[in-house]
Formats: structure tokens, sequence, C-alpha cells
């Protein structure tokens, strides 16, 4: 087959994308779970270097497989699966049993009317830790802020998705766990239709262990709401603090020539800095519009 005709692949295709590392005790219940309720999909397993048995269970619950020599990260394991694709429909679940697959048909449905469709969980219910839950907060407000649209569920690894749309962003994608915030806000801020529909989700199995480590994960943390930030409306956080520290100067200036008849040289790092960080906003803007257009 001729590279035209592999690319030549029906909108109808849907292919369910398990990515997974050491998911030993629950990866064949998920595959038979998302081929009981998805009958006509593929089902497709990235094995992202595990050193248990995920990979032969995978294969013997009958998904297809693809192998990481070594552990890359679920965005990588993402990456992988739309570069081995040709187009069609991509749905993902998680490994370890959280999501309920029996959502898949009413998740699937909805692409007929949007580009992105992400399971919402209910953060009210969820279990974690205090620490876990307050970065979930800070992303979700700083997101919709952003976005300047609700989002109620950044982080959520149960979404849908078209290929042919996904694929445009490959390039911001990181190969770490927060591929699905990228992928939201790069669906958003380009355009595109994204829906946010109620999930339920299982508790996390007894054998699996969260990989929160608060002094690495809270330094991530940081820098990627800087990525976001300049990303998706740097101008949304630049501009204000740009302007709010020009006044602040020029307010400055006009009480010293008031009160000491007297202008202050140290007034004059408010005013131009407040300018540079206009400015600069400004060029990350056109950075972030150029990242996000579609390319060929």
């Amino acid at each position: 087959m001729d590279v035209k005709d592999s690319r030549d692949v029906s909108e109808s295709m849907i292919t369910i994308v398990i990515p997974a590392y050491n998911e030993e005790k629950t990866i064949a219940d998920v595959v038979r779970g998302a081929m009981a309720n998805a009958p006509d999909a593929r089902v497709l397993v990235i094995d992202d270097g595990s050193t248990d048995n995920t990979l032969k269970r995978a294969a013997d619950a009958g998904a297809e497989v693809i192998r990481h020599p070594t552990n890359k990260g679920n965005g990588a394991c993402l990456k992988t699966a739309l570069r081995s694709l040709k187009g069609g429909i991509i749905a993902v679940l998680d490994a370890d049993g959280q999501h309920d697959p029996t959502e898949l048909p009413r998740i699937l449905d909805q692409l007929k009317e949007f580009d992105l469709v992400v399971g919402a969980r209910n953060f009210s219910n969820q279990e974690g830790s205090p620490l876990r839950n307050l970065g979930n907060r800070l992303l979700r407000g700083l997101a919709s802020f952003l976005a300047e649209r609700d989002i109620p569920d950044l982080t959520s690894g149960f979404r849908a998705f078209r290929h042919e749309v996904a694929i445009k962003f490959l390039h911001l994608y990181p190969n770490g766990y927060s591929f699905p915030s990228t992928s939201t806000l790069s669906f958003i801020t380009a355009g595109y239709n994204v829906t946010f529909t109620p999930i339920t989700v299982n508790s996390r199995p007894a054998h699996t262990k969260s990989k929160l480590r608060p002094f690495r994960d809270g330094f991530r943390f940081i820098m990627f709401i800087l990525r976001i930030i300049t990303m998706t409306n740097p101008n949304k956080i630049f501009l204000p603090a740009g302007l709010i520290m020009v006044l602040m100067g020029i307010f400055l200036t006009v009480r010293n020539l008031i009160l000491f008849q007297q202008f202050s040289g140290g007034v004059v790092l408010f005013l131009a800095g407040g300018i540079n960080i206009i400015f600069f906003g400004l060029i990350l803007d056109q950075f972030a519009s150029l990242r996000l257009q579609e390319r060929d």
C-alpha cells in the first residue's frame, strides 16, 4: 500500500488507545471492557517500557500492542499512537481501571458535534492527597481564566478526539503527564469545538500508588503554569501586570513631585519595567499564535 492509500482512512474508524506502564493486574480487564463497549473499534495498547507482563496480558486479551523500549511517559505514548495511526477517531483510557469503559459509547457519540470530548470528573467526590487536589483546582482556575471559558477538568485522561485535529499540535505535546492539559488548551485556543461531559471514576486499585512527589512535581507544576500562560493567552497576564506597574510609576512620580519636588530614579524602574512587560507579552502572544496555527 502506498503512502497516499495508507492515509485514506474513514472518519468512522475508531481506535481506543491505552497507555500502560506496569499495569499487568488491570490491563486485560481494561482491554476487554473497551472491546465489549466499542466492538467496532481497534484497541491499541502502548506499552511504555513495562518491566512486568503488561505487554503479554494486553496481547492475550486481544489488543494490538506497540512497545517502547524504555519508559518515556504518558504523553510520549499518545504521540506514538498519533504517529502510528492515519486518521479516524481516537479515544483514550487509563490502564489502571479507573475509567469506566461502559461510558465509551456516550463519549464517542458526542464527536458528531465536537472535535474533542473530555470526560470531566466530579472533584467533590474525588479521593486524593490535599496537595494534588489543590494543584488541580489551581490549574482549572488558571486555565479557565486564560481560555476565557469554564474548564471543569483540565487533566482528565479519559477523552476522545479527531486524529486530523490532534496531529496538528503534535509539536506542542509533552512526553509526561501534562498531555491532557496541553491538548485541551490547544484545541480550545485554536478555536475547535470542545465539550466536557461528566463521568464516574473508579477508585484507584490497591496495587497502584500515586507517582506524585511534592518537591519535584511542585517545581514542574510552576513551570507548567508558566508554559500554559505563554502557550495560550500571555496578554491575559502580562498586559494587566504591565499596566499596573506603569500606573504605579505614574502615581509615584506625581506623588514625589508634589511632596518632595524631585524625580526619583527608582520610579523609572516601575515605568520602564511595566512598558517592557507589556511589550514582552505582545511578543509572546505573537509566538503563541504562530505555535497554535494549523500546519499543512
